[in-house]
């Protein structure tokens, strides 16, 4: 057992406790403890759980496990490198085909990203990975750090905070029953979250909107002889059929809840003639909901127990991924003392927005998916001029309203920290953020985009854990001084030198200062006059 941490007359297990293990609380777990953050991570299951739910993650979580030192772990859990993402319509497995989205393999977006460097596309592409795959892999990272102390089988049953910490009592699985002591929980603990309910904080949207049935089964031989061609999702009027990274499991989902029994189903109205075995069969409900508040003092709140979403589009875990990542520096310079009161408060402000607008799009993108559903008639799989008039109407709506559920880089990187107090603000008027397109830009707030240097490194692999100021120009001698001022109030600033005309085209300013998560807090030509007021408000200070 780690030795506990004494601040006055309390004895803390540890700094932070996280509730949750599923990817978001697991990424949390491993970024604090990588920030020298102490955690203990619980969770009541006794491990990781076999089921599909998420399937990919995208551009933007990619580039949060690259910095973690992860992405190519992931990538290489995961069959689907150098296979189409392709997107299928069909009547059923055996019907006729309406319509293929295609979208390149992994290899392919990775080497159209090496040919491209005008900050348009990202530094990692998506990857498909399976939940029940990505689980266990973060679970054997985290539980090699030596700050993180992991618990499986440990159940939060109550928990109270007062100006120092948070006390929580917990249960474990031979039923015994302790308190743990840290100085901040953070609830990852899922849509049905023990933390948010016992702050009283409620959801904000529409709830269960309607149920459907998810049938997770293996068939060895399934994708090898899909009618269509290799790709990863299968849509139907009836439903969808989702590959899974091994390609030896799928994730059937359909909205018929009652009748046929699932075997029926899959082999009467998917049509799958091959063998397979059934797993496990769910039901859940579709919600586009966000919690009214992200924080209670020092209890936080991140993932689905913040934000539920339709899984059309994939902006649950992904999300919850992002809210990790902003929250965790800002743990970390808490508890290291530079940290100002606006540091953490911040991350309600900045993450809130992000949550209620990819819930509006994850929405968007199911009524898009439902619009050529609706339009499917009894006469679709018919050889009649009334059969091929309905199959070319639904290709045509399934044209425009399936293609929102995966074309989402703007949604994946162009939000923005604008108007957040660490932020410090600028003229210059913010870019219309587009779903289906990204538009690089520095200005304060946004995603530093992606350059690669002439040597061929990626300018985002020269920032480290730290505030850093990319210097693009050849000559600021008040560099110090920006320095120097961060050093004042305890937080480290590191300064990098580019030398890349491309940086200088894409970022159109000789220095920009990002943060730890790689978002932008100030630009400008020449170190400012009021370089304190930049790192205060940088810092929380302000």
């Amino acid at each position: 057992m780690r030795a506990a941490l004494r601040d006055g007359a309390s004895t803390f297990e540890a700094d932070v406790l996280v509730v949750g293990a599923g990817p978001v609380g697991q990424t949390l777990a491993i970024d604090l403890a990588r920030r020298g953050v102490s955690v203990v991570l619980i969770e009541r299951n006794e491990t990781c759980r076999q089921h599909p739910k998420m399937e990919r993650c995208n551009a933007r979580t990619m580039e949060f496990y690259r910095r973690l030192g992860l992405a190519d772990r992931i990538r290489s859990a995961s069959r689907f490198r150098d296979i189409p993402m392709d997107v299928f319509i069909a009547t059923h497995l055996g019907g006729k085909k309406l319509l293929q989205l295609s979208y390149p393999s992994v290899v392919a977006m990775q080497e159209a990203g090496r040919r491209c460097n005008d900050g348009t596309l990202p530094l990692e592409p998506y990857q498909l990975i399976s939940q029940y795959t990505l689980e266990p892999l973060l679970k054997s990272v985290v539980e090699r750090l030596p700050k993180a102390d992991v618990r499986f089988g440990c159940e939060m049953i109550s928990y109270s905070q007062d100006e120092t910490g948070v006390d929580a009592e917990v249960k474990s699985a031979d039923g015994k029953t302790t308190t743990i002591r840290t100085r901040y929980l953070v609830g990852c603990d899922g849509g049905s979250s023990t933390v948010r309910k016992q702050l009283g904080i409620k959801l904000e949207g529409r709830g269960r909107i309607s149920q459907q049935r998810q049938i997770f089964f293996r068939s060895e031989t399934l994708f090898a002889h899909l009618p269509f061609g290799p790709g990863r999702h299968y849509h139907f009027p009836s439903g969808m059929l989702v590959v899974q990274d091994d390609l030896k499991h799928f994730m059937a989902n359909t909205g018929s809840v009652d009748d046929p029994a699932p075997d029926a189903l899959l082999r009467d109205v998917f049509r799958i003639t091959v063998p397979f075995d059934i797993l496990n069969v769910a039901l859940w409900h579709q919600n586009l909901l966000v919690a009214e508040r992200y924080a209670d003092r020092r209890v936080f709140l991140a993932g689905d127990a913040v934000h539920l979403v339709i899984p059309t589009g994939g902006l649950g875990m992904n999300t919850g991924v992002g809210d990790a990542i902003d929250l965790s520096w800002k743990l970390a310079g808490t508890l290291a003392g530079w940290g100002g009161p606006n540091l953490l408060r911040s991350y309600e402000l900045e993450r809130r927005p992000v949550g209620l607008h990819n819930r509006d799009v994850s929405g968007r993108a199911a009524a898009g998916v439902g619009a050529w559903r609706a339009a499917c008639r009894p006469e679709i799989d018919s050889d009649t001029p009334e059969g091929e008039a309905n199959r070319a109407e639904v290709a045509r709506l399934a044209g425009i309203g399936q293609r929102l559920s995966h074309d989402m880089i703007g949604t994946e990187l162009g939000y923005s920290y604008a108007g957040s107090p660490l932020i410090c603000s600028d003229d210059e008027p913010p870019p219309t953020l587009i779903d289906d397109r990204y538009q690089p830009t520095t200005r304060p707030g946004s995603r530093l985009p992606h350059i690669w240097l002439d040597d061929g490194q990626a300018l985002h692999d020269r920032i480290g854990n730290d505030f850093t100021l990319v210097s693009l120009g050849r000559d600021h001698k008040n560099l110090p001084a920006l320095r120097q001022s961060f050093a004042e109030i305890g937080a480290r600033l590191d300064i990098s030198q580019i030398d890349s005309d491309p940086a200088r085209e894409v970022y159109g300013h000789d220095l920009v200062l990002v943060r730890p998560d790689l978002h932008v807090v100030w630009r400008g030509k020449s170190v400012p006059a009021d370089h304190r007021r930049v790192a205060a408000i940088a810092t929380g200070h302000a």
